[in-house]
């Protein structure tokens, strides 16, 4: 739930990014907008990652989000300028569906949803109706696909151990850098000449639109799913028609209307199956892992040296260990043995058997009924045994 908050926070905040960015973008540029945003962003950022130092493989992963991060805002930029305001809306919300179908694994009913709260968002920004297509349309649907892979990849690739301030961090320097660069020597004059309210919009940019955004969108995906993150996130459009109503003066007509409610329809209800998903597949995993923890537990196990082995049929037992068997037992060199009918004994070692046994110096011998065997070497019989330290070998009594 607290997640779910977060990102219905940051949609809020982007709906309501549209009239501080058409003002700033007027008076300064694409670019340089851009530029000033990232580089604002970066400057609140660095003190907090100052203390971590991302390695190898998080930083590889920081700059890749970093540039489709980046793809994303130059494509939608432009594409808006090229296209018009219902062409944008209806294919970015594309990128509801997208994000399901790249991920995987959901079911039937979760890309029902996802439908659903597009077509909600095509009616909510229907308005004049669509334009014919146009370069506008090929960039924002762009927008769309990279956006979708954006979200994707920051679900599958931000592994647990890696941290989200230092990944977003990463991510806002890579922007900083390409946007500097591309806004070029316009960047400082251009600066230079903005007053308090357009500084007032940078910061709106770069620290709500930017820095909270970007934190709580990869907190909540790696927490989440990118699925359920973009479900939400598509709700964006929402927000903006209604902050607009609310601060612009605009005015609601049936038709947005009833695509607020199907997306928001759309929204809710794809966060139950979502949900449900997560939550089977869950305790699947958690079935299986007990199911293979059971099987490990009644399965059969092997001593380490330095323990003795009995068994009631035949046992190898490891060097310097005694064994008894209550059939027959081959010991390894140095070791005592004893059967119930027969043992062949190597060299250097003892034997005892049902009948009789001759014992080799410096060994112990068991029998049926009794043995006393020598230092060093234990043996167990069928009767009794009874250790004789440094005693001669006796006699196994038939």
């Amino acid at each position: 739930m607290t997640g779910d908050l977060l990102l219905l926070a940051v949609a809020v905040i982007w709906g309501s990014s549209y009239l501080a960015a058409k003002t700033l973008t007027v008076a300064g540029g694409v670019l340089v907008v851009l530029a000033l945003r990232y580089l604002v962003s970066m400057a609140a950022l660095l003190p907090l990652a100052v203390t971590r130092r991302p390695g190898r493989r998080e930083l590889g992963v920081g700059v890749l989000l970093g540039c489709t991060q980046a793809s994303v805002l130059v494509l939608e930029t432009y594409g808006v300028s090229l296209t018009s305001a219902t062409n944008a809306g209806v294919l970015i919300s594309l990128t509801i569906l997208l994000t399901a179908l790249m991920q995987g694994g959901l079911p039937g009913r979760f890309l029902l949803a996802a439908g659903t709260a597009t077509a909600g968002v095509a009616l909510l920004v229907a308005g004049p109706g669509l334009r014919a297509g146009s370069a506008g349309d090929a960039l924002i649907l762009a927008a769309a696909v990279v956006r979708a892979a954006h979200v994707t990849l920051s679900g599958r690739l931000a592994r647990p151990g890696y941290d989200t301030v230092t990944l977003t961090t990463v991510q806002t320097v890579v922007g900083a850098v390409v946007f500097g660069a591309a806004a070029g020597p316009a960047l400082l004059p251009t600066a230079a000449g903005f007053g308090t309210a357009q500084w007032l919009g940078v910061l709106y940019l770069a620290l709500g639109c930017s820095v909270f955004a970007f934190l709580v969108q990869l907190w909540a995906i790696r927490r989440t799913s990118a699925a359920r993150a973009s479900l939400l996130l598509g709700t964006e459009p929402v927000w903006a028609v209604l902050i607009g109503v609310g601060v612009g003066g605009e005015h609601l007509t049936g038709t947005a209307v009833a695509g607020i409610g199907l997306v928001l329809a759309g929204v809710y209800w794809g966060q139950r199956v979502e949900r449900s998903s997560r939550a089977r597949t869950a305790a699947a995993l958690s079935t299986a892992a007990s199911r293979d923890r059971s099987a490990s537990a009644h399965g059969s196990t092997t001593l380490t040296p330095d323990h003795s082995a009995s068994a009631h049929g035949s046992t190898t037992p490891t060097p310097d260990h005694s064994a008894s068997a209550h059939g027959s037992t081959t010991p390894t060199p140095d070791h005592s043995a004893s059967a119930h009918d027969s043992t062949t004994p190597t060299p250097n070692h003892s034997a005892s058997a049902h009948d009789s046994t001759t014992p080799t110096p410096n060994h112990s011998a068991s029998a049926h009924d009794s043995t006393t065997p020598t230092p060093n070497h234990s043996a167990s019989a069928h009767g009794a045994v009874a250790p004789a330290p440094a005693q001669a070998p006796a006699q196994a009594v038939k």
